[in-house]
This record gives C-alpha cells, structure tokens and sequence, in this order.
C-alpha cells in the first residue's frame, strides 16, 4: 500500500519520484525532474531509499512479473490435420490452359461450355463411384466460371459445396461435397 510522500519507482521505466496522492488503486506522482504523472498502483513499487534500490530489486519475484507481462502470441496460421489413412479430396483445376493445348479460335461461350461441362462430367464421375468430396479450382477472374459451376451445383439434390480452403487456395476454388446414401 502506497501513501502521499512514499518514494517510488516506476517498474518498466526508469522513472523515480514521490507519491502526491492515491485514489482507490491510481497514485500520482511526482518525478525527480518536477513532472507529475499518474500510473496505476501495480506499476510502482515503493523504495525506502534510492541507495536500497537494489535491495528492492532483489526482493521483487521476477518471474512473476514476466508472467503478468508475457500475452501469449495466437497462431499466426492454423495448420489442418489429417489423418494418416485420410486420403486427400481430387482436385480439378478448370483453368482453360489446363483443359486443352491451345485456345486460339475459342469463343469465351465455348470456353466456359468446355469448362462447365469438363465440371459437370467429374461431378457425375465422382456420383457414381462414391467419392464424398472434389475440389474444383477455378481462379477468381470476373467470377463468371464460379457463378457457373455454382448454379450447376445447385441442380443436384444430394451434393453440398462451399468456398474452398482459403489457406490453400485462396479464394479461387469450390469444394463439392456428395451426400452419400445407403446402399
């Protein structure tokens, strides 16, 4: 407990002075160098005499301090854990480049009819031999092909998608999940 006339120092800064008044747990303070400055009652620590500051020092539990100091630091990213039976999701990238050789001669119309029906043939695929989820990477662009693939998503009954995961993809991609049911 702190009271008015107390010589104190300030625990993170080298700052010495006297106490001028305590309200509830705020002291105010008066430096060595004239200037009065408010701190909050844990930040100061009383000193009998500023050659038995050492001594104080020394007395203080430092590990504790460093413990009231430290904020644990959140993650900067989260990593997704797999199993190690877990077999990754078959992604097809949709990307005209990766459809066919050369796109010279193609519309953007039969550019996005390939892309589309490219999507729909592996959403089929995946139908029929029961795979639960594919990835479709799309790119982000205008967002036309996206747009697409999200209506012709969203004329099965027993498929559910998604945005993919951003970390790995960003925001060019769709994950497909099929709704399995019991044979």
């Amino acid at each position: 407990m702190l009271n008015k006339g107390d010589k104190v120092s300030v625990l993170d800064d080298a700052i010495n002075g006297v106490v001028l008044s305590v309200q509830e747990n705020r002291v105010t303070i008066e430096t060595e160098d004239g200037f009065t400055m408010a701190f909050l009652a844990n930040e100061l620590i009383k000193v009998s005499d500023s050659s038995n500051l050492l001594d104080t020092i020394r007395r203080i539990d430092v590990a504790e301090i460093k413990k009231e100091k430290e904020i644990p630091k959140p993650r900067s990213f989260v990593k997704e854990k797999k199993s190690k039976h877990e077999i990754s999701a078959p992604e097809f990238d949709l990307h005209i480049e990766k459809l066919v050789p050369n796109k010279r001669g193609m519309s953007n119309y039969d550019i996005l009819t390939l892309q589309t029906e490219t999507a729909k043939r592996h959403i089929e695929f995946a139908i029929k031999n029961r795979i639960p989820k594919i990835v479709f990477i799309h790119g982000v662009g205008e967002g036309i092909l996206k747009a697409e693939l999200d209506f012709l998503l969203g004329r099965y009954d027993n498929i559910a998608f998604q945005d993919g995961n951003y970390q790995k993809y960003g925001l060019g991609a769709t994950e497909v999940y099929i709704k399995q049911s019991a044979m």
